[in-house]
């Protein structure tokens, strides 16, 4: 398709995007670039661009749509950045990445793309869900929990373990039956605090927590932003709490429990 018949706005991106790749590739040229950008490796940048997807994450659960773009473009440096590396080993080019995503969109949306017929919302994740495991089976990854990435943050792996045991049947039939494992579970870690083993707390104190993140998957909730929520509210009520110490002349660490606690109720109150 020629290029003056495209919509003005996807030229402009395709200019863009020519731009910073551009721009990444002067960066990590050997003689002219930046030295930090010179040594870094797929190794060394990975925590980068995990940082930058929880940034984008916030931004949205901020409802910040004022900073969206700029921790967006944020998340696109950094797969730029590892298609400039894989590039300058001869492994793959950002083309590569466009084309791999672009391929595979079109063949799990077979009723956009195709001739299949499918518009209903549920019928269309058993498809996609049909589609992932042939693309797992393909790659000789037969089992069912096959192709959950290792490195996830470990609630929102422990959802899609939990996810992929529950479409073969293996679940709780409902929040109810949760609620009584974690009561199981609880009682179990009760059980070994005058132990006080470090390895028998820590698997019980890990089993509370995959039990928590089956019930919020039962209760339809997301863990992750379920206890990020919960950090953001704490956050802001601890801010509150140092708030009515400072006003009395006072730190935290210079006051008891008992009088944080009463400031902790009173924040409480103001919400």
């Amino acid at each position: 398709m020629p290029a003056d018949s495209l919509d003005p706005r996807t030229v402009a991106a395709q200019a863009q995007i020519a731009r910073l790749l551009s721009v990444m590739a002067r960066l990590r040229d050997p003689l002219t670039g930046c030295p930090w950008d010179q040594v870094q490796s797929f190794a060394t940048i990975a925590p980068y661009t995990i940082e930058e997807a929880y940034e984008v994450a916030d931004a949205i659960a901020q409802a910040d749509f004022a900073a969206l773009p700029e921790e967006l473009g944020d998340l696109l440096f950094q797969v730029v950045y590892h298609a400039r590396m894989a590039e300058e080993e001869h492994r793959f080019d950002f083309a590569d990445i466009a084309a791999a995503i672009t391929d595979k969109m079109i063949r799990r949306h077979p009723h956009v793309f195709g001739d299949a017929e499918l518009r209903d919302a549920s019928r269309q994740t058993v498809a996609w869900e049909a589609q992932k495991a042939a693309e797992r089976a393909a790659r000789q990854q037969s089992g069912t929990l096959d192709g959950i990435p290792p490195a996830l943050p470990a609630l929102t792996r422990a959802e899609k373990i939990s996810k992929r045991a529950a479409r073969v049947g293996f679940d709780w039939p409902d929040a109810e039956a949760v609620l009584d494992k974690l009561a199981e579970e609880v009682a179990e870690l009760r059980a070994e605090l005058p132990e006080a083993d470090p390895a028998r707390l820590a698997d019980e104190l890990g089993d509370i927590l995959f039990v928590v993140v089956n019930l919020a998957r039962k209760l339809k909730l997301d863990p992750e932003e379920s206890l990020r929520a919960a950090n953001r509210k704490f956050s802001r009520r601890f801010a509150g709490v140092e708030a009515i110490l400072a006003a009395q002349g006072r730190t935290p660490a210079e006051t008891s429990l008992a009088d944080m606690e009463d400031a902790w109720r009173q924040v409480k109150r103001a919400e």
